[in-house]
């Protein structure tokens, strides 16, 4: 799996923070046991340095990555629905099939790699916002798919000035 830049996991944990509001959000992590003090995490950036550090940058298999995936998991889970992630299934089946066996992108499929993630990255922002599928998408990525996934424009955005 990839890992989040810095910047990125803060756009995480403020869509988390709206999603549940700061004080929810840091009671459930702690009750995850993602960290032992509450004190000082009365923001969402406050929340998203601590569980940055704890979890190495979600990289260290320790409760603070646990709990931040559960959060994000049900987060997502929440705003997809049934219906939602079952459109999902298939969407995946397409970007996994773009995948050698050690999580490249295998020669001449990248055009057929870049119209499943458009089509998951639609799926997923239509139930939730353009910002969640994005991150999401570079939650659930192998390394090399983030990397083009982090080249390429966002949904929406103009394409760059000649």
């Amino acid at each position: 799996m990839a890992t989040l830049t810095p910047v990125e996991f803060n756009e995480a944990v403020d869509i988390l923070a709206e999603h549940h509001g700061v004080a929810r959000l840091r009671d459930r992590l702690a009750q995850l046991g993602a960290f032992r003090s509450r004190a000082g995490l009365n923001t969402a950036a406050a929340i998203a340095d601590r569980v940055y550090r704890l979890s190495g940058g979600l990289r260290l298999q320790v409760p603070a990555t646990y709990a931040f995936s559960s959060i994000w998991g049900d987060m997502l889970a929440a705003r997809l629905g049934e219906d939602g992630d079952k459109k999902l299934e298939p969407l995946v089946e397409q970007v996994n099939a773009c995948l050698s066996e050690n999580e490249t992108i295998v020669e001449g499929k990248e055009d057929e790699l870049d119209r499943a993630l458009a089509a998951y990255r639609d799926a997923v922002a239509e139930a939730t916002s353009p910002a969640v599928a994005r991150l999401d998408m570079l939650l659930k990525a192998v390394p090399a798919v983030a990397e083009r996934l982090r080249t390429q424009p966002a949904s929406g955005d103009a394409p760059p000035a000649p």
